[in-house]
């Protein structure tokens, strides 16, 4: 796969993507081209079970590359909101849990793309920012909701400061803040936890967060009943349970 603002690396199970556009790795169409393409190969290939998303350098993702703000020509900007959906889409779509290693700023559509990862661990130096406000623009708004409460959702975006890894772990909404040292290391854990962990199950785990979040909570377990159900037959079903008869570790097949 040849990339020009990603860089891809795949060992033991664990896929690592790294935005890699200096001097901030700001997003324009290429990447957003090429971040489709890697995480619908991932979604695919079956020695990946679980990604990690980070970004090279200071900066997770400064946000859209202004240089490449659409025209008012009929039709520009309408294009131009559909590949911005398609790359955060993406993310949320893709089958495979994805770790979101925020090392540095993460503003604007970095922000976004970091929200939209399925687990969100902070380096100290990494925050949150939604800027929109500051400079005559809108959106995010749904995204942020999803994960901050609503005080602090409105807090965010209409004041447009920064909320850093110690502040989004007291709000829920991070899993974790470490060291800068230590950020890499963390997300490969739970990466790696999650490669042991049965593939079909893990799959219909996400599917089950995907379905159910907008749904009551009887038609949710009722998806979630039936996903059950499927799994119950599979090979790696019955691999776990003979592993747990014989007191060993479960093998789990690509």
């Amino acid at each position: 796969m040849q990339l020009e603002t990603i860089d891809l690396k795949v060992e033991d199970y664990v896929a690592l993507v790294t935005i890699n556009r200096p001097p901030v790795n700001a997003q324009n169409n290429k990447f957003r081209e090429e971040i489709q393409l890697v995480m619908d190969s991932l979604g695919d290939r079956e020695d990946v079970r679980a990604i990690i998303l980070t970004g090279e350098g200071k900066a997770f993702s400064a946000g859209a590359d202004l240089s490449e703000r659409p025209t008012h020509d009929p039709g520009n900007y309408t294009a131009h909101n559909r590949r911005v959906r398609a790359s955060f889409d993406c993310l949320l779509e893709c089958p495979k849990p994805i770790i979101a290693a925020v090392n540095g700023a993460a503003i604007g559509a970095g922000c976004v793309t970091a929200l939209c990862s399925d687990i969100l661990v902070f380096s100290e130096k990494g925050y949150l920012q939604m800027t929109e406000v500051n400079v005559g623009l809108a959106g995010g708004v749904a995204h942020v909701r999803r994960h901050l409460g609503e005080s602090d959702a409105r807090l965010m975006l209409l004041t447009a400061r920064r909320l850093y890894g110690a502040d989004l772990l007291r709000m829920g909404v991070a899993s974790s803040c470490t060291a800068p040292e230590d950020l890499m290391e963390t997300a490969k854990g739970i990466a790696q936890d999650i490669a042991k962990a049965s593939p079909s199950a893990v799959r219909a785990a996400k599917a089950s967060f995907q379905m159910t979040e907008n749904l009551s909570i009887y038609e949710g377990y009722r998806f979630e009943q039936r996903q059950t159900k499927a799994l119950s037959t599979s090979e790696d079903t019955e691999e776990a349970m003979a592993a747990f008869r014989e007191k060993r570790t479960p093998v789990f097949r690509p």
